[in-house]
């Protein structure tokens, strides 16, 4: 697997992690101008957040040799920063607490760590800030365990601001990337997102998007069809690469039925081109058929447009 991955990747993470050690001042002798290392600030930050615990503990928590850590333990032990009591459960082993002098360490610690951070995001303009942030989290995300399957993970809502202006980007990007349709697209998209945005009545028309790990990787929109009035009109269904295979797909889709028929309509319908072969698949799966077929040039290609139909019981 590691072979896999490509030298400029590889570069690109360890350039990285420099730039932020150096950013943040680790690489200094001292931690935040403190008489302790980083390896060392931290295992008082696992002290003070479990106390009492073992060094087992936070020997997991952190990674740590052994050895290493019996040595910063002892450290602390013999300047009075932390102290030992046999523990209750195992008289083998020992539980770790921090003093009054090591508690007063750490909050003086934990004050200069928090002005500092505060201080290098005070820095960054808002958007900035915003965009940092984020990416942080996505860090973290990516390099963390899943606690739950994908599936699991996903979460389907009803749009709020900021949604229309994603799903009219994605819509572009994805469709020019894996199908090859040019920006005739795109201002078709915007258009039909324009109008639900400004013009749609919420009591018959919605707007869905599909979260994973709170980042948007779907969405669907129905409104009311403009030649029948008892017909749902099902548009811009999009699953994003990172989402798909998890059933995300018939998920909207499902979601725009139940929705449709508590909303009254009678039957639902949509307009698709026949190389989405994926969503037609789910259309099929859904309980539509195909009624009309005709050939196009639209977008920059030959396409074959087609409508799908579901009767409501």
């Amino acid at each position: 697997m590691a072979t896999e991955i490509q030298t400029a990747q590889v570069d690109a993470v360890r350039a990285f992690n420099r730039f932020y050690t150096r950013r943040i001042g680790v690489l200094q002798e001292g931690l935040l101008d403190s008489p302790f290392t980083l390896t060392q600030g931290r295992v008082l930050f696992e002290l003070a957040q479990r106390e009492p615990v073992s060094a087992r503990t936070i020997g997991d928590a952190l990674g740590l040799d052994p050895g290493y850590l019996s040595r910063i333990l002892l450290g602390f032990v013999n300047t009075g920063l932390v102290e030992k009591t046999r523990s209750a459960h195992d008289g083998r082993s020992f539980a770790l607490s921090l003093t009054e002098a090591g508690r007063a360490t750490f909050a003086g610690l934990d004050r200069t760590s928090h002005q500092a951070t505060a201080e290098l995001l005070a820095a960054l303009p808002p958007l900035q800030r915003e965009r940092l942030l984020r990416a942080l989290g996505e860090a973290e995300q990516a390099l963390s365990p899943p606690a739950l399957p994908a599936a699991q993970r996903l979460l389907v809502r009803t749009h709020r601001i900021g949604d229309i202006g994603w799903a009219i980007e994605r819509h572009a990007r994805l469709y020019a990337d894996e199908y090859g349709l040019n920006e005739e697209f795109e201002a078709l998209v915007a258009g039909l997102f324009a109008r639900f945005a400004s013009e749609h009545d919420p009591r018959i028309e919605r707007c869905w998007i599909a979260e994973l790990d709170g980042e948007r990787v779907g969405c669907v929109f129905v409104v009311r069809n403009q030649d029948d009035a008892q017909a749902a009109q099902l548009r811009c269904l999009l699953i994003d690469p990172r989402a798909r295979g998890l059933g995300l797909g018939r998920r909207l889709v499902e979601t725009c039925i139940e929705f449709a028929r508590e909303a009254g309509y009678r039957r639902m319908m949509l307009w698709t081109n026949d190389v989405l072969v994926a969503a037609r698949r789910i259309y099929e799966r859904c309980g539509f058929v195909l009624t009309e077929e005709e050939r196009h040039h639209s977008f920059g290609q030959d396409l074959v447009g087609q409508v799908w139909r579901r009767e409501f019981d």
